[in-house]
Protein backbone atom coordinates (compact mmCIF):
# COMPACT_ATOMS: atom_id res chain seq x y z
CA UNK A 1 0.00 0.00 0.00
CA UNK A 2 1.37 3.34 -0.97
CA UNK A 3 0.66 6.52 0.79
CA UNK A 4 1.08 10.47 0.58
CA UNK A 5 4.03 12.06 1.68
CA UNK A 6 1.57 14.54 3.57
CA UNK A 7 1.02 12.16 7.02
CA UNK A 8 -2.38 12.12 8.85
CA UNK A 9 -3.94 9.68 12.01
CA UNK A 10 -6.02 8.23 9.12
CA UNK A 11 -2.34 7.23 7.13
CA UNK A 12 -0.61 6.05 10.23
CA UNK A 13 -3.94 4.22 11.42
CA UNK A 14 -4.55 2.26 7.46
CA UNK A 15 -0.50 1.77 7.64
CA UNK A 16 -0.70 -0.07 10.74
CA UNK A 17 -3.81 -1.88 9.47
CA UNK A 18 -2.48 -2.95 6.49
CA UNK A 19 1.42 -3.84 8.20
CA UNK A 20 -0.69 -6.44 10.59
CA UNK A 21 -1.84 -8.40 7.11
CA UNK A 22 1.23 -8.57 5.91
CA UNK A 23 1.20 -6.09 3.13
CA UNK A 24 4.35 -4.21 2.40
CA UNK A 25 3.27 -0.58 2.78
CA UNK A 26 5.47 2.67 0.73
CA UNK A 27 5.30 6.31 1.08
CA UNK A 28 5.45 8.41 -1.97
CA UNK A 29 8.43 10.84 -1.86
CA UNK A 30 8.83 11.32 -5.53
CA UNK A 31 9.40 9.68 -8.93
CA UNK A 32 11.73 7.17 -7.70
CA UNK A 33 9.42 5.74 -5.82
CA UNK A 34 6.80 5.38 -8.75
CA UNK A 35 9.38 3.49 -10.06
CA UNK A 36 10.61 1.36 -7.74
CA UNK A 37 6.88 0.23 -7.61
CA UNK A 38 6.09 -0.08 -11.26
CA UNK A 39 4.67 -3.69 -12.31
CA UNK A 40 3.78 -4.52 -8.94
CA UNK A 41 0.21 -4.60 -7.59
CA UNK A 42 -0.15 -1.45 -5.63
CA UNK A 43 -2.93 0.37 -3.33
CA UNK A 44 -3.07 3.74 -2.74
CA UNK A 45 -4.14 5.90 0.16
CA UNK A 46 -3.74 9.80 -0.36
CA UNK A 47 -4.93 12.96 -1.82
CA UNK A 48 -6.32 13.28 -6.03
CA UNK A 49 -3.20 15.71 -7.18
CA UNK A 50 -0.94 12.83 -6.14
CA UNK A 51 -3.29 10.36 -7.38
CA UNK A 52 -3.43 11.81 -11.22
CA UNK A 53 0.38 11.81 -11.08
CA UNK A 54 0.55 7.78 -9.72
CA UNK A 55 -2.24 5.94 -11.59
CA UNK A 56 -1.33 5.50 -14.71
CA UNK A 57 2.39 4.26 -14.97
CA UNK A 58 0.81 2.68 -11.23
CA UNK A 59 -2.20 0.31 -13.22
CA UNK A 60 -4.27 1.92 -10.04
CA UNK A 61 -7.98 1.91 -10.58
CA UNK A 62 -9.44 4.80 -8.57
CA UNK A 63 -13.12 4.77 -7.97
CA UNK A 64 -15.10 7.82 -7.29
CA UNK A 65 -19.09 8.75 -7.06
CA UNK A 66 -20.37 10.87 -10.58
CA UNK A 67 -20.37 14.13 -10.34
CA UNK A 68 -23.86 14.63 -10.18
CA UNK A 69 -24.89 11.78 -8.07
CA UNK A 70 -25.98 13.80 -4.96
CA UNK A 71 -27.45 16.22 -7.33
CA UNK A 72 -29.55 13.55 -8.88
CA UNK A 73 -30.85 11.76 -5.44
CA UNK A 74 -34.60 12.03 -4.81
CA UNK A 75 -35.40 14.82 -2.65
CA UNK A 76 -36.36 12.44 0.25
CA UNK A 77 -32.46 11.77 0.60
CA UNK A 78 -31.05 15.01 0.22
CA UNK A 79 -33.65 17.56 2.25
CA UNK A 80 -32.57 20.35 0.21
CA UNK A 81 -31.96 22.18 -3.68
CA UNK A 82 -28.80 21.11 -4.98
CA UNK A 83 -27.38 20.98 -8.76
CA UNK A 84 -24.36 20.22 -10.70
CA UNK A 85 -23.26 23.72 -12.20
CA UNK A 86 -19.65 25.49 -13.05
CA UNK A 87 -17.90 27.65 -11.59
CA UNK A 88 -18.76 30.42 -14.02
CA UNK A 89 -22.36 30.00 -13.51
CA UNK A 90 -21.39 30.11 -9.71
CA UNK A 91 -19.96 33.26 -10.25
CA UNK A 92 -23.40 34.92 -10.38
CA UNK A 93 -25.40 33.32 -7.53
CA UNK A 94 -27.21 36.70 -5.56
CA UNK A 95 -28.02 34.63 -2.74
CA UNK A 96 -26.20 32.83 -0.21
CA UNK A 97 -25.20 29.10 -0.91
CA UNK A 98 -23.13 26.07 0.16
CA UNK A 99 -20.21 25.72 -2.71
CA UNK A 100 -18.14 22.40 -3.21
CA UNK A 101 -16.56 20.63 -5.75
CA UNK A 102 -17.74 17.18 -6.19
CA UNK A 103 -14.95 15.20 -5.25
CA UNK A 104 -11.93 17.06 -4.14
CA UNK A 105 -11.16 20.22 -2.54
CA UNK A 106 -9.84 22.29 -5.13
CA UNK A 107 -12.36 25.04 -3.57
CA UNK A 108 -13.24 25.64 0.55
CA UNK A 109 -16.46 24.03 0.75
CA UNK A 110 -18.30 26.56 2.32
CA UNK A 111 -21.62 28.99 2.20
CA UNK A 112 -21.16 31.64 0.23
CA UNK A 113 -22.87 35.24 0.74
CA UNK A 114 -23.54 35.20 -2.83
CA UNK A 115 -21.09 34.31 -5.91
CA UNK A 116 -18.66 37.26 -6.04
CA UNK A 117 -16.78 35.50 -2.69
CA UNK A 118 -16.20 32.32 -4.40
CA UNK A 119 -12.16 31.82 -5.59
CA UNK A 120 -11.49 32.76 -9.02
CA UNK A 121 -9.43 31.05 -11.71
CA UNK A 122 -6.05 29.82 -10.17
CA UNK A 123 -3.55 26.85 -10.99
CA UNK A 124 -5.91 24.57 -10.38
CA UNK A 125 -9.45 25.77 -11.07
CA UNK A 126 -11.09 28.00 -14.32
CA UNK A 127 -14.67 28.79 -15.35
CA UNK A 128 -15.03 25.26 -16.19
CA UNK A 129 -14.47 23.98 -12.97
CA UNK A 130 -17.51 21.65 -11.90
CA UNK A 131 -19.58 22.70 -8.63
CA UNK A 132 -22.50 21.20 -6.17
CA UNK A 133 -24.85 24.69 -5.73
CA UNK A 134 -26.97 23.49 -2.51
CA UNK A 135 -29.78 25.29 -0.79
CA UNK A 136 -27.71 25.76 3.21
CA UNK A 137 -28.88 23.78 5.75
CA UNK A 138 -27.33 22.57 9.15
CA UNK A 139 -26.57 19.44 10.09
CA UNK A 140 -26.95 18.37 13.80
CA UNK A 141 -24.30 15.39 13.28
CA UNK A 142 -22.73 14.34 10.44
CA UNK A 143 -21.88 10.89 10.20
CA UNK A 144 -19.33 9.21 7.71
CA UNK A 145 -19.94 5.39 6.89
CA UNK A 146 -17.57 3.06 4.52
CA UNK A 147 -19.32 0.78 2.80
CA UNK A 148 -18.38 -1.98 0.87
CA UNK A 149 -20.68 -3.65 -1.92
CA UNK A 150 -24.03 -2.42 -0.71
CA UNK A 151 -22.83 -3.22 2.98
CA UNK A 152 -21.85 -0.53 5.51
CA UNK A 153 -18.81 -1.87 7.21
CA UNK A 154 -17.71 0.44 9.68
CA UNK A 155 -18.25 4.22 10.34
CA UNK A 156 -18.00 7.00 12.53
CA UNK A 157 -19.76 10.16 13.88
CA UNK A 158 -17.07 13.34 12.91
CA UNK A 159 -19.01 16.41 13.73
CA UNK A 160 -21.92 18.13 15.83
CA UNK A 161 -23.10 21.40 14.20
CA UNK A 162 -20.38 21.53 11.83
CA UNK A 163 -17.48 21.53 14.59
CA UNK A 164 -14.97 18.25 14.51
CA UNK A 165 -16.85 15.55 17.35
CA UNK A 166 -16.09 12.28 16.50
CA UNK A 167 -17.54 9.62 18.36
CA UNK A 168 -19.58 5.94 17.74
CA UNK A 169 -21.21 5.14 14.92
CA UNK A 170 -25.19 5.03 15.65
CA UNK A 171 -28.19 2.66 15.00
CA UNK A 172 -30.20 5.65 13.30
CA UNK A 173 -27.00 6.74 10.78
CA UNK A 174 -26.78 3.31 9.85
CA UNK A 175 -30.76 2.62 9.00
CA UNK A 176 -30.91 6.10 7.02
CA UNK A 177 -27.96 4.48 5.08
CA UNK A 178 -29.13 0.99 4.86
CA UNK A 179 -31.98 2.69 3.02
CA UNK A 180 -30.36 4.93 0.99
CA UNK A 181 -28.08 1.76 -0.08
CA UNK A 182 -31.22 -0.45 -0.88
CA UNK A 183 -32.87 2.25 -2.78
CA UNK A 184 -30.31 3.43 -4.84
CA UNK A 185 -26.73 1.06 -4.37
CA UNK A 186 -25.92 0.66 -7.49
CA UNK A 187 -25.58 4.69 -8.43
CA UNK A 188 -22.41 4.49 -6.46
CA UNK A 189 -18.91 2.42 -6.72
CA UNK A 190 -18.73 -0.63 -5.31
CA UNK A 191 -16.17 0.97 -1.99
CA UNK A 192 -17.31 4.29 -1.30
CA UNK A 193 -17.78 6.73 1.86
CA UNK A 194 -20.78 8.01 2.44
CA UNK A 195 -21.96 10.89 4.86
CA UNK A 196 -24.97 11.14 6.22
CA UNK A 197 -26.70 13.02 9.10
CA UNK A 198 -30.13 14.81 10.68
CA UNK A 199 -31.12 18.12 9.51
CA UNK A 200 -31.33 20.66 12.29
CA UNK A 201 -34.60 22.72 11.69
CA UNK A 202 -36.08 24.80 14.77
CA UNK A 203 -39.34 24.69 13.14
CA UNK A 204 -40.19 20.88 12.32
CA UNK A 205 -40.21 18.86 15.48
CA UNK A 206 -39.47 15.58 13.28
CA UNK A 207 -35.79 14.55 12.58
CA UNK A 208 -35.18 14.35 9.18
CA UNK A 209 -32.33 12.31 7.87
CA UNK A 210 -30.11 13.49 4.60
CA UNK A 211 -27.16 12.71 2.51
CA UNK A 212 -24.18 15.14 3.10
CA UNK A 213 -22.15 13.63 0.37
CA UNK A 214 -19.99 10.97 -1.03
CA UNK A 215 -16.68 10.70 -0.91
CA UNK A 216 -12.77 9.00 -1.98
CA UNK A 217 -12.19 6.19 0.55
CA UNK A 218 -9.19 6.78 -0.23
CA UNK A 219 -8.79 10.24 0.79
CA UNK A 220 -11.12 10.12 3.58
CA UNK A 221 -10.15 10.42 7.40
CA UNK A 222 -12.13 7.42 9.63
CA UNK A 223 -12.56 9.50 12.57
CA UNK A 224 -13.82 6.90 15.02
CA UNK A 225 -14.08 3.80 12.46
CA UNK A 226 -12.72 0.79 12.76
CA UNK A 227 -9.25 0.92 10.68
CA UNK A 228 -9.28 -2.52 9.72
CA UNK A 229 -12.82 -2.50 7.79
CA UNK A 230 -11.79 1.42 6.95
CA UNK A 231 -8.64 -0.23 4.77
CA UNK A 232 -10.86 -2.88 3.15
CA UNK A 233 -13.00 -0.53 1.22
CA UNK A 234 -9.86 2.10 0.53
CA UNK A 235 -8.32 -1.35 -0.75
CA UNK A 236 -10.85 -2.13 -3.33
CA UNK A 237 -11.33 1.45 -4.25
CA UNK A 238 -7.95 2.43 -5.09
CA UNK A 239 -6.13 -0.50 -6.46
CA UNK A 240 -4.73 -2.69 -9.43
CA UNK A 241 -6.87 -1.97 -12.41
CA UNK A 242 -6.36 -5.97 -13.12
CA UNK A 243 -8.62 -6.63 -10.06
CA UNK A 244 -11.45 -4.00 -11.42
CA UNK A 245 -15.00 -5.36 -10.81
CA UNK A 246 -17.03 -5.14 -13.65
CA UNK A 247 -19.55 -2.85 -11.87
CA UNK A 248 -17.12 -0.35 -11.34
CA UNK A 249 -15.63 0.15 -14.59
CA UNK A 250 -18.33 3.60 -14.94
CA UNK A 251 -16.89 4.57 -11.79
CA UNK A 252 -13.10 5.21 -12.30
CA UNK A 253 -11.63 8.34 -12.02
CA UNK A 254 -10.63 10.19 -14.75
CA UNK A 255 -7.12 11.43 -15.95
CA UNK A 256 -7.43 15.52 -15.63
CA UNK A 257 -8.13 16.87 -18.57
CA UNK A 258 -4.13 18.26 -20.45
Amino acid sequence: MLTSAQPTSTTALLTEAAARRGLATAVLDGPATVGHLAGRPVHWYGGPLAAARIAAPLGLALLEPDDDWLARLPHEFTRRRIELTTLADAWTLRHPAFVKPPADKSIPPAVYPDGSRLPRTGDRIGPDTPVLVSEPVTFAAEYRLFVLDGEVRTGSRYARFGRLDPAPLTADATAFARRLLDALGDTLPGAVALDVGPIADPYDPVEHWAVVEANLPWFAHCYAADPERVLDVVLRAAGPAADLAEADRCFVRRPPAG
